[in-house]
């Protein structure tokens, strides 16, 4: 199965999740924003006054599948293809960091 099947499917399950919960109606697209704002920051929680290897790895697994249910359900609110604007972003950024600028740097592309 292809990636974009399988984002199409995560979507599809989550669809019918949320619909089967008559929750559509509290998913507009600014909450849904404001949702996944929350569900980055429980991830950040996670690591607070630890090291990246101290971290419990199931509630950081907890809280990125949080993170993308909501990406998942605001790209689906705006008809957006997850793997086609992430694409596009990826090209971007490969022209605001080229490799000979960037490479094993982690400087801003402003600060080239």
């Amino acid at each position: 199965m292809s990636q974009s099947n399988d984002i199409e499917e995560l979507t599809d399950a989550l669809l019918k999740f949320r619909d089967e919960r008559d929750w559509a109606q509290f998913h507009n697209a600014k909450d849904l924003a404001l949702a996944l704002n929350i569900e980055a920051a429980e991830l950040l929680e996670v690591f607070l006054w630890k090291n990246s290897d101290q971290a419990n790895i199931d509630s950081v697994k907890e809280e990125l599948a949080d993170v993308f249910t909501f990406a998942f359900l605001l790209a689906d609110k705006y008809d957006l293809d997850v793997k086609r604007i992430v694409l596009e972003k990826l090209e971007k950024n490969a022209l605001k960091y080229p490799v000979e600028k960037s490479k094993g740097s982690a400087k801003k592309y402003t600060e080239f």
